[in-house]
């Protein structure tokens, strides 16, 4: 056996060196087409929004079902397959360490975690949900799930502790709080006491206005630590490697780290302004959502620093450029969410589609833009390719899909703040001036440019995923001149 081993494309001493890519190369194919899927069934409910004759008088295929499997699919079945994926992928790296474990550990986590997925969706079309926002599936899934998950983070724990690397890369800081945070989180929101054996229905432990609070204490942040933590930690990692450069500045990388896991834990309330929560709870929670901007706003800096001396890159990588797109959607997005948790924005843009809005410009221009960013990066190194099987089909999609983003969020502020206005509107007696029927007819045309945005969307999707199945299909390694070295290396891990 060789004293040598494969990093970054060099044979480098320190005797052979493989990582387990078996199981980040399921979790790259699964997240492509949980993406299809999600993408595919929003278009179908915004076209129920737009004409409800589409709801088909079913029960399974009404509105109120296939929702929660639009945002399941979009945030843990696409975004989640991603995060644990890039998770394996990038903490092998930068710890020079195999997965800790058998590799059946590993496989138990993807599948584990995809029987999940596929349950709680079935459960939302035949009617079961403890109707909790992201919290969705009951409790006999909620179970499975905390399985899934603490043997997720034993695996990435066991792989830090280790780790040949003395230093424990930024971006494994930002994926150990998405990890142990969520955890948290899921365990305490999902307190409930069953009433069937079978799982058809459970009541959650909490009443009233603290059940409330406690729903958002657990929505809000796992808008914070699963759709910003862990994609950052991917920011982190990707960008640098795309563009060939370090991080622009690892101190600003260590104040984003901290500074943001210990103001968004307190920012929930923000979604209960103007109900029963006491008054300071809410002020608490606008006041957080404000501080926010600088922790969100310094990471933005850096992750766009970074490119400083080789913005050129974009040009030629459109992996990188959806990454870099997606900081600019991340510093919009946290910029436009502290916004509305202000009072006086809040009772102008609460419960309409303004909210919509910014949801899709951060999961659609954040979330899927820098996982479309990881996935181009990734599938030629896992499967020893040297490039796409097209990269002008990779630049329709970054295009296309940008065109998309920008008709959907246009269309669902315009939309959220007629909503807004016409609700508050008042004649000289007093009276509502319209009745909500007419502020239904009147953002109509704007339901059909979400439709429009959504079909572009999806449009990209397909694109990626024909790309990327093409670019699988390939025969060329991605370092031929090593090709021959690999047997005596051992299972050399691809492209490093």
């Amino acid at each position: 056996m060789s004293k040598y081993r494969v990093q970054d494309g060099a044979l480098v001493d320190g005797g052979p060196l493989t990582y387990n890519d078996d199981v980040v190369r399921k979790f790259t194919i699964a997240a492509v087409i949980w993406a299809i899927v999600a993408f595919s069934v929003g278009v179908y409910i915004a076209t129920e929004l737009c004409w409800p004759s589409f709801n088909l008088g079913l029960p399974w295929t009404n509105f109120g079902r296939l929702r929660p499997v639009h945002t399941s699919a979009a945030i843990f079945a696409f975004g989640g397959s991603t995060l644990i994926g890039t998770a394996f992928y990038v903490v092998q790296r930068t710890c020079r360490a195999r997965l800790w474990g058998p590799p059946a550990l590993a496989n138990f986590v993807f599948w584990g975690y995809q029987f999940f997925i596929v349950m709680a969706a079935l459960s939302y079309v035949m009617g079961f949900s403890k109707s909790r926002e992201y919290a969705e599936p009951e409790w006999h899934l909620d179970i499975w799930l905390t399985i899934i998950w603490v043997t997720f983070a034993v695996i990435y724990v066991g792989t830090l502790v280790k780790r040949r690397e003395p230093h424990i890369y930024v971006a494994n800081w930002f994926y150990l709080a998405f990890i142990l945070t969520i955890a948290v989180l899921h365990v305490v929101n999902n307190l409930t006491l069953p009433v069937s054996w079978f799982g058809s229905k459970s009541y959650s432990l909490f009443s009233g206005v603290q059940d409330a609070l406690v729903q958002w204490w657990y929505g809000h942040n796992a808008v914070g630590f699963f759709l910003t933590a862990g994609f950052l930690g991917m920011m982190y990692y990707f960008i640098p490697k795309a563009a060939n450069r370090p991080i622009y500045s690892y101190r600003l990388s260590i104040v984003h780290f901290w500074s943001l896991i210990f103001i968004y834990i307190w920012a929930g309330p923000h979604h209960l302004l103007w109900t029963a929560l006491p008054d300071w709870t809410q002020t608490l929670g606008m006041v957080f959502s404000i501080m926010l901007w600088m922790p969100s706003w310094g990471g933005m800096i850096n992750g766009l620093m970074t490119l400083s001396g080789a913005w050129d890159k974009l040009r030629t990588d459109p992996g990188l450029r959806f990454s870099v797109t997606a900081v600019g959607f991340y510093g919009m997005a946290t910029f436009e969410g502290p916004v509305m948790s202000i009072r006086n924005v809040n009772a102008l843009s609460h419960y309409t589609d303004w909210g919509i809005g910014h949801v899709h410009s951060g999961s659609l221009g954040w979330v899927a833009f820098i996982s479309f960013g990881a996935i181009y990066y990734l599938v030629p190194k896992l499967w020893n390719r040297d490039g796409l099987y097209s990269v002008r089909l990779a630049s329709w999609h970054y295009w296309i899909a940008t065109l998309g983003i920008v008709v959907y969020i246009v269309a669902m502020w315009v939309a959220g703040i007629t909503e807004g206005l016409m609700w508050r509107a008042y004649d000289s007696h007093g009276f509502l001036q319209y009745s909500f029927i007419e502020s239904v007819v009147a953002v109509h045309p704007f339901m059909v440019m979400r439709l429009i945005g959504g079909l572009l969307f999806l449009t990209g999707g397909l694109l990626m995923a024909y790309n990327l199945a093409r670019t699988i299909a390939g025969t060329k390694p991605l370092i031929p001149g090593l090709a021959a070295a690999w047997p005596v290396l051992g299972a050399a891990p691809a492209g490093e």
